[in-house]
């Protein structure tokens, strides 16, 4: 007896017959990394050439205020060295920081104090790196009728965490208190804030950034 003839039909992979097999999906090519283009490179350099002059003086620091930050601009807001390696930052009692009643505003000495923090920690960290205040708690304790002046205490040492070139957070203690002229008379506390700053490597952000345009041109 012949064996039957098969059909076309029954020319099937064995592999594939009786099962819902499906052929397996393409791979999804690795995406590359975006590049830089000359534009954004100049971009970023003259960001950095920025940030770094913010931190060299006062001059610097104002010219600075009056592009990216015109209320502290005009605020007057400006450092005060103390000693070789600390200093404090002075907000002078000006009109556009008065209320109604010609005492400093409350609303100026609470918005600045980020700005002192901010100041404060920029200068410690230099331009390379970006701060960013993710809390703040102040407390008013009496009216100010003069220049408000910020003494910062961070509670940790910055030097070896800007050493290590990554990521951190650092916890500022500022009291704020009112400038006298006589050096007999004890400058009355006005406030108090607690205020803490994530202070991120500007190139630790762009890679940061790039790894997310990866993902984003791989989902595509």
């Amino acid at each position: 007896m012949k064996p039957a003839e098969l059909t076309a039909s029954d020319q099937i992979p064995i592999t594939a017959r009786g099962t819902n097999a499906s052929p397996p999906a393409p791979l999804r090519p690795i995406p590359t990394p975006p590049k830089v283009g000359w534009f954004k490179r100049r971009v970023h350099r003259m960001e950095d050439r920025i940030s770094r002059l913010s931190t060299k003086n006062n001059f610097w620091h104002r010219v600075c205020s009056w592009v990216f930050l015109p209320l502290a601009y005009r605020s007057g807001i400006k450092f005060k060295h103390v000693a070789k390696d600390s200093f404090s930052v002075v907000l002078p009692f000006r009109r556009f920081n008065k209320n109604w009643y010609s005492a400093m505003a409350g609303a100026s000495l609470l918005g600045n104090s980020e700005v002192a923090g901010g100041m404060f920690v920029f200068g410690k960290c230099g331009g390379d790196y970006t701060v960013v205040c993710k809390h703040l708690d102040y407390k008013f304790l009496r009216p100010c009728y003069g220049p408000a002046i910020y003494n910062i205490e961070p509670k940790e040492d910055i030097d070896p965490l800007v050493k290590d070139g990554g990521e951190f957070n650092i916890t500022l203690d500022m009291s704020v208190v009112q400038a006298v002229y006589k050096k007999d008379k004890a400058e009355p506390r006005v406030g108090k804030a607690t205020i803490t700053f994530h202070v991120t490597p500007k190139a630790h952000a762009r890679a940061k950034w790039n790894r997310r345009l990866q993902r984003l041109a791989g989902k595509g």
